[in-house]
């Protein structure tokens, strides 16, 4: 099942931001930043690529219930959702 990137657009911006956000936390550990500051950065980072994932899934679970004869199978699904655990 392929997606629509009109579907996912939300998820989109969330990872650009997220690459943003991975490049200042890149910066600030290469400068030697307080490492409280970093590692809050990087759970930023880490939050925003677990939002913008269940986004995709969820996009891709609509397309499913929509056309039922591209639907991925019980298996498929639960490894899809493992991944993002």
């Amino acid at each position: 099942m392929e997606l629509d990137p009109s579907d996912i657009t939300p998820a989109i911006n969330r990872l650009k931001r997220a690459q943003g956000q991975l490049a200042a936390v890149i910066r600030m550990a290469e400068e030697g930043k307080e490492c409280k500051d970093v590692v809050t950065q990087l759970s930023a980072v880490s939050k925003a690529l677990d939002r913008a994932g269940f986004l995709i899934v969820a996009s891709g679970l609509e397309q499913c219930f929509k056309n039922p004869d591209e639907a991925m199978d019980k298996k498929e699904m639960e490894k899809l959702f493992l991944s993002l655990a």
